[in-house]
């Protein structure tokens, strides 16, 4: 199987650059929690009884009847109601989602996730996506089938079970043999356009799914064949968007695959990168540098599309000013921004490389 370790960094002229530190990213990308919609109807007296009672010691008999009102030979009410109560009994309690899933849950569940009530399919996706918070159950909901179900609801989905279902997603990925599943069931396309085209949680959600799975290669190119340099440069433009750090970093984990450099640069990336290190945080500059470097390393007209961007000033002040690991990046980029500008025949490359 082709992974990557995304943390690795890069090499050029013998010099070695890790990327960003593991502080870095987890500080930028959140983990997906249990689900926050918090939409549900108000409980009756009896889901009220049966919530509380599962403090005591009878809360195995509480999940197993559950469990058993989410056959599909019970009612949509009832399903909707016991899928809804399994929600809620995983959200925030750990020794719940090992008792849910060992009461056999999972499979019935994942039926409620292709339904066609899409309030049904919400409630499956998001029970799911509860129960995979426990490392423990992880490979089992990936073994009872629910990676194309998932997918599809992040395709057909109402907006909350896109977003959980990417969450889900990004969950079930934790386990490395799930990446290229995930990947050739049709995940990324639809991860990207919900990066695009979603509100403030689902870019986030769908960004670090994306995160993870792209540590694989052929996802790297799946992602970059989906048009993703497209959102991330957007939402790297928008300083206010809360998003630059976390397009920044997917930016930069896909900059391994050749694909990715005339991607960035039709999509408007180099004027954007530039503006990073002139205007952005100490972090930010840093992945823009590290982007920058990357994309100039072979190529002598994308250098000199970055130098005539302006971006030597900017560089000259963080080799200055910034950390030092920022301050050899940004030495490295100016250097070879200023490295005679020959192009060899028909290729693009330096002539000196």
């Amino acid at each position: 199987m082709d992974m990557e370790n995304h943390r690795s960094g890069f090499t050029y002229m013998g010099r070695k650059f890790s990327d960003l530190s593991v502080n870095d990213n987890s500080s930028a990308f959140s983990d997906c929690n249990s689900d926050r919609s918090g939409e549900f109807p108000t409980a009756s007296s009896e889901s009220r009884r049966l919530l509380l009672s599962c403090s005591s010691d009878n809360s195995d008999d509480l999940i197993n009847h559950l469990v058993a009102h989410l056959d599909s030979s019970c009612s949509i009410d009832e399903q909707k109601q016991a899928a809804m109560e399994i929600r809620l009994l995983s959200k925030n309690k750990p020794e719940n989602r090992i008792k849910i899933a060992k009461s056999g849950a999972i499979k019935p569940l994942i039926s409620l996730i292709s339904s066609s009530d899409l309030q049904l399919q919400e409630y499956g996706v998001t029970a799911i996506l509860n129960l995979s918070l426990c490392d423990e159950n992880k490979e089992l909901i990936a073994s009872s089938g629910a990676i194309k179900p998932l997918v599809r609801a992040l395709k057909m989905g109402n907006p909350t079970a896109k977003e959980n279902a990417a969450c889900a997603l990004l969950r079930l990925s934790q386990i490395e043999d799930n990446k290229i599943a995930i990947g050739r069931s049709g995940a990324i396309p639809l991860l990207v356009n919900l990066l695009e085209t979603g509100g403030f949680r689902a870019k986030k959600d769908a960004s670090t799914a994306l995160y993870s799975l792209c540590s694989a290669k052929e996802n790297k190119t799946r992602a970059v064949e989906s048009g993703i340099m497209k959102p991330l440069v957007e939402l790297m433009a928008d300083f206010g968007s809360n998003m630059v750090d976390k397009s920044a970093f997917v930016m930069s984990l896909l900059m391994s695959v050749p694909e990715s450099k005339p991607s960035l640069v039709e999509e408007g990336g180099i004027p954007v990168l530039v503006e990073i290190v002139e205007a952005g945080t100490q972090r930010q500059k840093e992945i823009a540098v590290s982007i920058l470097l990357q994309l100039c390393e072979e190529s002598v007209v994308y250098r000199t599309m970055v130098a005539r961007e302006g971006a030597i000033p900017p560089l000259v002040a963080l080799s200055q000013a910034g950390t030092s690991r920022a301050k050899q990046k940004a030495e490295t980029l100016i250097e070879l921004l200023r490295q005679p500008r020959s192009v060899s025949n028909g290729g693009g490359r330096s002539s000196e490389m």
